[in-house]
């Protein structure tokens, strides 16, 4: 049987040697793993992004994928490195809040603080502890070694403050999450939340505001848009995405992250 993947999102970028330190610490021990990138152009330092992403990807991956989580601004300060187990999955990061979204969903059984230096690699430095010791814990698990191996179980570790949506009468008030690489303002409003203020009457009567821009008609696809046109629709992730038609709604709107969105229902329900 071969081992599990091990699936990688970092800040590093892909222009230095970062990443590849990592996989070849990773292959040095086990051969035979599968190291699958999520994505390594997380921007610098940003835990927020990285557990949106992390969560957006995850669930796709295979029965025992570890995975191996690093935006890290908090290296060598003494934060803890933590092993997440799931009834699906394994998850090494910093215990800084990266895990929040995706361990949310999961049913969790045991978080571990990382502390058995008999699986980090010799004289390991105290500013690229990713490779020195969360890419040899990665690896060693995927060589099938138990996770009470390599160090405590912890009963609290690091999460994040997640905004939730907000129902009220005839509105939904939610935040902008993340913006992908096409401009697309991803929120946290569940698309099943507007389908029900929808109720069966036409799309056309929910209207969308963010900052001063009002938007409105709910979208079934981006193709259903007119070429440059402000939409919003239920996204592949279930959640409610704000797009402008081979274009960026981000560009043309400006939000920062965090920004409200408010989506109303005109009239009553058919």
């Amino acid at each position: 049987m071969r081992p599990p993947v091990i699936a990688f999102l970092t800040d590093f970028g892909d222009e230095d040697w970062f990443v590849a330190s990592l996989k070849a610490v990773i292959l040095s021990l086990n051969p035979r793993a599968t190291v699958v990138d999520i994505s390594h152009r997380i921007p610098s330092f940003d835990i927020d992004a990285a557990a949106f992403v992390l969560f957006a990807a995850s669930t796709y991956f295979p029965k025992g994928t570890i995975f191996l989580a690093v935006v890290d601004p908090g290296v060598g300060s003494g934060r803890k490195i933590i092993l997440a187990e799931t009834t699906r999955y394994f998850f090494i990061a910093p215990d800084n809040g990266v895990l929040s979204l995706a361990l949310a969903r999961e049913k969790v059984k045991e978080v571990r603080e990382v502390t058995n230096s008999r699986f980090f690699l010799r004289q390991p430095s105290r500013t690229f502890e990713a490779r020195d010791k969360m890419a040899p814990v990665a690896a060693w698990l995927s060589r099938g070694q138990k996770p009470e191996s390599f160090g405590p179980k912890i009963g609290r570790y690091v999460k994040r403050n997640l905004p939730e949506p907000e129902f009220i009468g005839h509105e939904i008030r939610g935040r902008i999450l993340y913006a992908d690489k096409f401009g697309n303002l991803i929120t946290n409003i569940p698309g099943s939340a507007v389908t029900a203020l929808r109720g069966c009457g036409s799309a056309k009567k929910l209207s969308l505001f963010i900052n001063s821009t009002r938007i409105g008609g709910l979208k079934e696809s981006y193709a259903s848009a007119r070429k440059g046109e402000l939409f919003f629709l239920i996204g592949s992730l279930g959640l409610i995405e704000i797009a402008a038609r081979e274009s960026s709604a981000f560009d043309r709107i400006k939000p920062g992250r965090g920004a409200a969105v408010r989506i109303f229902r005109v009239g009553p329900k058919d």
